[in-house]
């Protein structure tokens, strides 16, 4: 069956797609007789229109809403205030919508837009907020949006985020040259593309140096201190235990170094611990943590400007922008123990 649209309902009704256009949009423009003859056709055609698109054509509401599963998160907290910065300089406020990551929040959060309370999305997540059709185009069916530093598998969208691929095989790769054989990863959940794609890494610089992948030594954290002290925990239980231990999040790796300290072990000269992210405490605890830089700043700088842009009606190019990582090298990394 064809696609109904505005220019049939307006030759049914013997009126101009204009008006057609003010009884979905304005119609207390609209004549009493006019409207009730434009709506029981649309209601006979079943038509449905682009409340998205058509809310982004007639009015602007000048808020830009952040879907965010975890607003404490001191990642995404760093990448907030860039984007804070940005938008008010711009003229735009942001609403920040704290998720907790379930669905029904997000998709609250999203209808903002749909409903016209605001004019873009900020996504940190990696599920579409929005219900599309996958037989039709992306790009009609969805507003002004980018997404930081999740992977949502889908060119057609923009996203930020640091090559979280490359950097974990950088992280391995230096626990590698110092002779380290044993290194264990901590993940986040693997419904979590960025924790996969580290994961990706870990596997390529043990690969790369010929060493064995032990299952034994990969377990699954939750992004928190205490995830981080429980598989700390379990690893340190193995007959033979790592010598590193790659944490996919710096929160785990603190939780790591608490537990390794409560046991009596050296940090590094027993077990070398790597973080990732460099959140503003990793520098501060002790001993201080080796971690991947993610540009926090820079992302949510770019992340804010790529939507403005969006937003005043210019073209942005779809498709993954890799910022650049860099390995924050201190003492809680070091050669590995000789047993």
């Amino acid at each position: 069956m064809a696609t109904v649209g505005i220019k049939d309902i307006a030759t049914l009704a013997k009126v101009s797609p204009a008006t057609v256009s003010r009884v979905l949009s304005s119609p207390e423009l609209v004549s009493k007789k006019t409207l009730n003859k434009v709506k029981k056709i649309i209601d006979e055609m079943g038509y449905r229109p682009n409340r998205i698109g058509a809310s982004l054509r007639t009015r602007k509401s000048g808020n830009i809403v952040a879907i965010i599963p975890d607003i404490t998160n001191p990642v995404n907290a760093g990448i907030i205030r860039a984007i804070e910065q940005g938008a008010q300089s711009a003229g735009y406020s942001i609403l920040l919508g704290d998720t907790q990551g379930l669905v029904e929040r997000e998709r609250h959060y999203a209808d903002l837009v749909t409903s016209g309370q605001a004019d873009g999305v900020l996504l940190f997540c990696s599920r579409m907020p929005f219900r599309i059709d996958p037989t039709l185009p992306l790009s009609g069916q969805i507003p002004p949006m980018v997404n930081a530093n999740e992977n949502m598998g889908n060119d057609e969208i923009v996203q930020v985020a640091v090559d979280n691929v490359a950097a974990a095989k950088a992280a391995v790769d230096y626990l590698v040259a110092q002779g380290h054989k044993r290194i264990a990863a901590i993940t986040g959940p693997d419904d979590i593309p960025s924790s996969n794609e580290r994961l990706q890494g870990y596997f390529a610089a043990l690969e790369e140096a010929g060493l064995v992948l032990d299952p034994d030594l990969q377990i699954a954290g939750t992004y928190t201190v205490d995830s981080g002290v429980n598989c700390a925990e379990k690893l340190l239980l193995l007959r033979k235990r790592p010598t590193a231990i790659f944490c996919f999040n710096d929160e785990m790796a603190i939780g790591v170094m608490k537990l390794l300290k409560k046991q009596g072990f050296l940090i590094p000269e027993d077990v070398s611990v790597m973080g990732f992210d460099d959140i503003h405490y990793a520098e501060y605890v002790t001993p201080a943590l080796s971690t991947v830089h993610q540009p926090l700043k820079e992302i949510g700088t770019a992340c804010i400007n790529l939507l403005l842009e969006q937003l005043r009606g210019n073209h942005v190019p779809p498709g993954r922008q890799f910022l650049p990582f860099e390995l924050k090298l201190r003492a809680s990394t070091g050669p590995a123990p000789h047993f």
